[in-house]
């Protein structure tokens, strides 16, 4: 009987383990320049090991980070960086020559996430635009790498805004309508609920044509917010608002402030955990887009023939007024860049890619913001920690914005070093999430055939 049994005990062992799966296949990536995200100097010949999606070691090449069993990939030559992360963006609008609520469909949605991918960011956060259960289904596929070539869907839901900015056309059209403070936290509290990362909310008189929200409802919304350990994301461009605001405890400006002074860079310093996400794409294009004539190689691999010639008309056909006005105004955002950058005011990148501002081309605008920020005064080391460990850190992404052990595998291998010059990192040789190569091929195919369209 005794012998019966142990044969019976060794039998379960023996289909247990069979039934345990194998262990994902490690892989060491060795020789490439490695940024990793910090703001440390970057490792020169380094190597790191990635296992069931995440990276597991990271040293230099040589310091036996692995066993013989490893998968080994060569990358001397290369430059390695984490993925990016796009904190302010409006997913699922835009879709070649049109924008509205009309094309926010799963298909369009998901076919934003392969783009953004395809370039090199690993999440993007929707501020505010979102309706419908919808978002929140494809941010939790996404989550669960239900889609391996999409970047993750970050959603704040629905915005919180003054019935004036609301308008069936506009991205605001399915934001709720805050008229009392009751009805303000009663909002914030359905949002909890649902899991946002943060609320998004408009203070702005938009050139004086409406009336923004008053103190005491933003001061509600900021407080219900936190209560619920929620940040609020504001956009707000005034330099009275902004001062306001900081004053009431605002956690994110989406958008750059319009004009900064002595008395707002000493408010920014007696609130130290407010940042700032620049947004500089659009104004910045109106005074110079080099990328645009010709258009770069990865415009015209991702972005719609008829798309690139309306925004080379558009920005071709501008006044002599206009694109004085647009000199003038990027020059005050340029300065209040400086401003708020020497003392160092956290600022994160935020595109407002997909906005309807006029042809945000998905993915391809974090690419120009990387630059417009260099342009405006910060240095190449400077944004890159923007783009990757202070977006990952506004947004709540513990496993994203750096290379180091135990966080996500998300990165990208470049084919020069952005340090030396931050268009750098458009020369994109491979884009891996969660430890899987996207298959930049296979999407590239997928867009020349028309099978969809940004």
């Amino acid at each position: 009987m005794r012998f019966l049994l142990a044969g019976f005990v060794a039998a379960t062992v023996l289909v247990g383990a069979a039934q345990v799966p194998a262990p994902a296949t490690a892989v060491l990536y060795e020789g490439a320049r490695l940024i990793t995200g910090d703001g440390s100097a970057p490792i020169e010949r380094s190597a790191f090991l990635v296992q069931a999606g995440r990276f597991v070691r990271v040293g230099r090449q040589g310091e036996n980070l692995a066993g013989p069993d490893v998968r080994r990939v060569d990358l001397t030559g290369k430059t390695v960086i984490p993925a990016l992360i796009d904190a302010h963006s409006h997913i699922g609008y835009m879709k070649n020559l049109t924008s509205g609520p009309q094309n926010y469909t799963r298909e369009n949605i998901l076919d934003h996430l392969y783009r953004f991918a395809y370039f090199g960011v690993a999440a993007s956060q929707a501020m505010g635009s979102d309706f419908g259960e919808l978002p929140f289904q494809i941010r939790n596929e996404t989550r669960a790498g239900k889609h391996p070539d999409a970047a993750r869907f970050l959603t704040a839901g629905r915005g919180l805004a003054p019935l004036e900015e609301i308008s069936h056309e506009n991205m605001r059209h399915a934001a709720y309508v805050v008229s009392t403070v009751e009805g303000a936290r009663a909002d914030v509290q359905e949002l909890a609920r649902l899991q946002v990362p943060l609320i998004k909310t408009w203070v702005d008189t938009r050139g004086g044509t409406i009336k923004t929200l008053t103190p005491d409802l933003y001061g509600a919304i900021f407080d219900e917010a936190h209560k619920h350990g929620l940040r609020v994301a504001v956009h707000a461009t005034g330099l009275r608002e902004a001062k306001d605001l900081l004053r009431a405890g605002v956690d994110v400006f989406a958008h750059m402030i319009s004009d900064v002074d002595d008395e707002l860079v000493a408010l920014f310093k007696q609130h130290p955990r407010t940042t700032v996400l620049l947004a500089l794409s659009a104004p910045r294009r109106i005074v110079s887009a080099p990328w645009l004539n010709p258009p770069h190689p990865l415009i015209r691999e991702t972005v719609r023939p008829e798309q690139i010639k309306r925004l080379q008309d558009r920005l071709g056909g501008q006044s002599v007024e206009t694109a004085e006005q647009g000199r003038q105004a990027w020059e005050r955002l340029a300065r209040g860049v400086r401003l708020l950058s020497a003392p160092g005011v956290k600022i994160g990148v935020g595109t407002d890619g997909g906005g309807q501002n006029g042809d945000q081309f998905v993915g391809w605008t974090m690419h120009a913001e990387l630059e417009n920020m260099v342009v405006a005064g910060m240095t190449p080391a400077q944004v890159l920690v923007s783009a990757t460990k202070n977006s990952a850190e506004i947004l709540g992404l513990d496993d994203l914005g750096t290379v180091a052990p135990g966080k996500s595998a998300d990165f990208v291998v470049l084919d020069a070093n952005p340090l030396d010059d931050i268009t750098n990192t458009r020369r994109i040789s491979r884009v891996s999430l969660r430890g899987h190569e996207v298959d930049r091929a296979g999407l590239r195919a997928k867009w020349a055939t028309g099978a969809a369209s940004n």
